[in-house]
């Protein structure tokens, strides 16, 4: 009697290398591991695989290609229509490459692509800096980048994609390259008009930003909570852009 193997089991069996998570229907962590924000969202991946670094990120893209499997990329999982999600087919969840690097002389910070707003609020705000981020402390900071990002510094400083210096991506066929103004600036430009319409868009392992300085602006990060300072800080800057760009793919 033959049987058939599940891609979790073949994950298993083929990406022995991998250091990080791999969770099937058959693990009894699956349903937890599978959630997203939006608990409307109810799909079932075949494999989900939480990598802990770009190399496994691609060892995760190139067992899906080989599988003829869809893949889906999570970074905080906050994206209304479910996209870091996908029936039957491979999650990349980023959750456990969310290292962030505060380089406060240059006043920039180095985010790992499942890093939160929350934590890179809560680095930043220790050296009196803070990144145009959302309003929620647990999205992704990839996912929200790369759909925009509105927050409450986007009057005086931008959108968060308008602060992005450079990314670290793993392309859809496994190459990792860096993208910025000066290297892959066709990339670069891709990135930051990318907007999750694209379920094979590239996605960043980890990106380095703008932060700016500092009272009262560090209080209007998403981990904190004074919407008075928040407002009057608004208030008294000229608006200097305007969009409504505020989704993530994440």
């Amino acid at each position: 009697m033959s049987t058939v193997m599940t891609p979790a089991a073949a994950a298993r069996r083929e990406l022995a290398a991998f250091n990080g998570r791999l969770v099937g229907p058959e693990d009894s962590g699956y349903d937890e591991a599978r959630k997203v924000y939006n608990a409307m969202i109810d799909r079932r991946p075949a494999v989900i695989g939480k990598p802990t670094s770009p190399t496994e990120v691609a060892q995760l893209i190139h067992f899906a290609r080989e599988h003829g499997l869809p893949v889906a990329v999570r970074g905080g999982g906050h994206n209304g229509a479910g996209l870091g999600t996908v029936d039957d087919g491979v999650v990349i969840d980023l959750s456990l490459m969310r290292d962030v690097e505060v380089r406060p002389q240059e006043r920039t910070v180095r985010v790992g692509g499942g890093a939160t707003w929350g934590e890179v609020d809560r680095a930043t705000g220790a050296h009196g800096l803070a990144t145009p981020s959302g309003i929620i402390s647990t999205t992704g900071v990839g996912g929200l980048t790369l759909g925009g990002g509105l927050g409450h510094l986007t009057r005086k400083f931008g959108l968060s994609i308008d602060n992005l210096l450079s990314a670290d991506v793993v392309l859809a066929n496994g190459v990792s390259v860096r993208a910025s103004a000066d290297e892959n600036p066709d990339l670069f430009w891709a990135l930051r008009a990318a907007a999750g319409t694209s379920a094979s868009s590239p996605r960043s392992s980890s990106a380095c930003m703008r932060s700016a300085p500092s009272w009262p602006a560090r209080r209007c990060g998403p981990s904190r909570t004074p919407r008075r300072s928040c407002r009057s800080t608004a208030s008294s800057s000229p608006p200097r852009r305007a969009s409504s760009t505020g989704s993530s793919r994440s």
